[in-house]
């Protein structure tokens, strides 16, 4: 048969046109790019990558021999991998990521990594600033999952749950809660709540008033919190010379708008509504979340309220851009009775607050390998005192209301009498105000040269504006500094078992002048994770320094400027009185992860030291007068005492935890820390060396530290050995959590006068608190809690003569309407 002449030029034409549609419908085509990897970085080949919308599969990519994929899609919208499979399917858990949006023609950027089937733990970044897996991190990070905050009103307890930390509330429901962690002051731990610096100058920061409203959503899984445990100033700047504890404001993840109300009550006239709605639409996700919480508490005097609003609104934009918007903001207000059993009533008085962050987050990935962010962030921290008026009994000698005589026993066994004084002579009502703003401007440009190495750069401005006002005595303090960071920091692995993290800061702090904090850290990985009996070994080591700057309170109120005010320069010398300047730490730390069988068990061991020089403590006004013939505040109103950087001293200890999972739906957890603070010196003792001891007549041959503690002994609340233990059954309708959190007893002061001192060894009281809580889901829309706190009823939980909150329970209700 005759070859048609024409054939050969149609056949050519119909394969010129089907290039051409084929080339017209990749360029209208979403294209999502990755890496598949392990939890220590190594390449999943094999891998079953799956484009998932509305609950289809769209796509399917199988990873290439270095672990990458590529799928294409002709759809637009918002999009999850599901990805599974590979060589190591055995031993690694299929991952589910975050949702995403994609249009035709653009390409997302998405890297997966698998974690170990069971204990799987997550990515952090708080660390190194790089999203890194635990696996592959130098330095001991905490993460606080979303679920076990389900049924708290605060953070305070899961916080417990953690080796290396102290939680102290001076009070009940809404008292001040400080974080001690490591044997390090609570001023010294950088908090941040979506990046964005939370404390107020100098580091402070007020767990109490911290809801978890706005941490817990529908469809997040993921951590709340992440602590960081060791100074990071190399990262974040002044104030982490503790720990870096990172909140993270979900975001919203389903389809449709999602509406979740929760409703409680309890005893002591406990109640909280809750609701947070959140959903996604196109290049959009949203979430909102607004509660109010009411508490008598169970002393006079001591009502607590607090209403929080919290938001997160994200959009996608073209070129692989995310735009993001936080907020946050918590109006408050607490009777304040004071140390009830020094009184034997409470104090006439009230607090309130109003503490408001929000930012502006821009980043983008214009490669595969090259990250970009800036953020503008704000905080905006507003506090009044209100004493209204004076309670007790009027003494004229002393200028000074007192309160009920009481005997003040100690943990250590000691004991006096007498009437402590409530508030000195004055006019009422008395009010103070304090401010502390900040506004910050972040940048970082992160770029990964190939798999095992990357670098981060980031520059840091900030605008810190603090007053402190007491109208009754005309004092209006105001302060502005202007602060600079720029850091480097570098991060790689060595055939996915040796990893190393290596950076460093400088920062120019407008009152101390710059600072250096260099951090360095090294994780090896002899055995990897397996099944076997002991398959699974990761030694870890870190060194870092970290700087702190003084509060509003120091710098207004620095015993420099007290002394030098009044001329007095040879008590400066004396006592190695210098101007406010810089809080320094440095930490030494090495670490084992053991897996001992299969996964389910896994031992975690740590030995840290800690030195922290340059430290402020308190100096009273009854000290000043003693040491330095400064009258009182009964003679100069307003003025109770000052500060100075005399405060030496050192922490180091040993951390442990064990995890266990014997069957799938149950979870043990529990820890254990032994610390061993030491001063190294102080300014009771040098005060002591030159004006004699501080006694209380009762003990004659026992020296105290009356308002800091003496060279020789502990920093003031800090025990030396606390613990905690976590039973969890996660059922399909059923939870429940069996949580405890123990303490040995530490030392601490009365802060009172000198024939109410008493020993400061072991004054505070050892705990121990148990908690219960349960959830039970009638339908996928309704569920119902209760979360019982205290079983032992122990009143000995905060500092003496703080009596804490006893056996609560509250009951309530979770609804849900709309999609998940």
């Amino acid at each position: 048969m005759p070859i048609h002449p024409r054939r050969p030029i149609v056949a050519k034409a119909a394969r010129l046109i089907l290039t051409a549609l084929a080339l017209t419908a990749s360029a209208h085509a979403i294209i999502v790019r990755g890496t598949v990897t392990g939890p220590f970085g190594t390449p999943i080949p094999g891998a079953r990558v799956q484009l998932i919308q509305n609950r289809r599969s769209e796509s399917i990519a199988i990873t290439a021999a270095d672990g990458t994929f590529e799928i294409r899609s002709s759809l637009s919208g918002r999009f999850v991998l599901f990805t599974g499979g590979g060589v190591y399917r055995t031993s690694l858990a299929p991952n589910v990521s975050r949702d995403f949006f994609g249009a035709s023609s653009e390409v997302v950027v998405h890297n997966v990594t698998l974690e170990t089937t069971t204990l799987s733990e997550t990515v952090t970044v708080t660390a190194t600033g790089l999203p890194t897996p635990i696996e592959q991190l130098t330095s001991p990070v905490t993460l606080l999952s979303r679920d076990d905050l389900s049924t708290r009103l605060t953070l305070t307890d899961e916080l417990r749950q953690s080796p290396g930390v102290v939680l102290v509330q001076t009070g009940q429901l809404g008292g001040i809660t400080s974080l001690f962690v490591r044997g390090g002051n609570s001023d010294a731990n950088k908090v941040l709540i979506d990046g964005i610096p939370a404390g107020d100058i100098g580091g402070a920061f007020d767990l109490g008033l911290l809801s978890t409203t706005g941490l817990v959503a529908p469809g997040n899984n993921g951590p709340a919190a992440e602590l960081y445990r060791g100074p990071n100033s190399a990262l974040f700047g002044s104030d982490a010379a503790a720990s870096v504890l990172n909140l993270t404001t979900p975001r919203g993840t389903a389809p449709r708008p999602t509406l979740l109300y929760s409703g409680e009550a309890g005893n002591f006239h406990t109640y909280r509504n809750e609701a947070t709605l959140s959903g996604t639409h196109t290049r959009f996700d949203y979430l909102a979340a607004a509660s109010r919480l009411n508490s008598s508490n169970a002393l006079p005097e001591d009502e607590f309220h607090a209403i929080t609003a919290a938001a997160n609104l994200g959009v996608s934009l073209p070129a692989n851009t995310l735009a993001r918007f936080t907020l946050r903001n918590t109006d408050s207000a607490q009777g304040v009775p004071g140390p009830h059993d020094f009184f034997g009533l409470s104090a006439n008085q009230k607090q309130s607050d109003q503490d408001l962050y929000s930012g502006l987050t821009l980043e983008s990935r214009t490669r595969a390998n090259w990250h970009n962010l800036i953020r503008y962030g704000i905080a905006r921290k507003r506090e009044k005192f209100i004493t209204f008026g004076p309670v007790g009994t009027l003494v004229p000698a002393a200028l000074a209301y007192d309160g009920l005589p009481e005997t003040i026993t100690g943990a250590n066994g000691y004991r006096v009498t007498g009437a402590s004084p409530i508030a000195y002579v004055g006019t009422f009502p008395a009010r103070y105000d304090q401010v502390s703003n900040r506004d910050e401007l972040y940048a970082q440009s992160d770029y990964s040269f190939t798999r095992h190495f990357a670098a981060l750069a980031g520059a840091r401005y900030e605008n810190e504006r603090g007053a402190f006002r007491y109208p009754l005595y005309s004092t209006n303090q105001n302060l502005q500094r202007t602060n600079f960071q720029f850091t480097l920091q570098l991060q790689g692995d060595i055939i996915n078992r040796v990893f190393l993290s290596l950076g460093g800061a400088v920062e120019k702090n407008h009152l101390y002048g710059l600072r250096g904090t260099p951090r360095i850290g090294l994780a090896y990985v002899p055995v990897r994770p397996g099944l076997k009996p002991f398959h699974g070994t990761r030694l870890r080591a870190s060194f870092s320094r970290g700087v702190q700057e003084p509060s509003l309170g120091v710098q207004f109120r620095s015993l420099y400027g007290t002394l030098l005010g009044i001329g007095d320069t040879t008590d400066l010398a004396a006592y190695h009185v210098t101007q406010p300047n810089a809080e320094e730490s440095r930490t030494y730390d090495v670490g084992v992860d053991q897996n001992i069988f299969a996964q389910k068990l896994i031992l975690k061991a740590g030995y840290f030291h800690n030195q922290f020089d340059h430290q402020y403590e308190y100096v009273s006004s009854a000290a000043l007068q003693q040491y330095f013939g400064i009258p009182t505040a009964s003679t100069i109103p307003g003025f109770y005492g000052a500060s100075t950087s005399s405060l030496t001293f050192r922490a180091q200890g040993f951390e442990g935890e064990l995890q266990y999972q014997p069957l799938p739906r149950l979870f043990l957890h529990t820890g254990y820390t032994y610390l061993a603070p030491l001063v190294e010196r102080s300014f009771s003792t040098d005060a002591l060396k030159v004006q004699g001891s501080t006694t209380n007549p009762q003990f004659p041959a026992i020296t105290i530290g009356a308002s800091s503690p003496l060279a020789g002994q502990r920093p003031f609340r800090r025990p030396p050995n606390t613990g905690f233990f976590a039973i969890q059954y996660t059922g399909t309708r059923f939870t429940a959590a069996f949580k405890g959190a123990m303490s040995g007893k530490s030392d601490d002061s009365t802060f009172l006068t000198q024939n109410l001192l008493l020993p400061n060894r072991n004054l505070d009281h050892g705990f121990a608190k148990l908690d219960l809580g349960f959830t039970y889901s009638a339908t996928r829309h309704i569920a119902v809690f209760t979360q019982l706190d205290n079983l032992l009823s122990q009143q000995h939980i905060g500092p003496i003569g703080y009596p804490g909150l006893p056996f609560t329970i509250r009951a309530g209700l979770k609804l849900r309407i709309g999609a998940e």
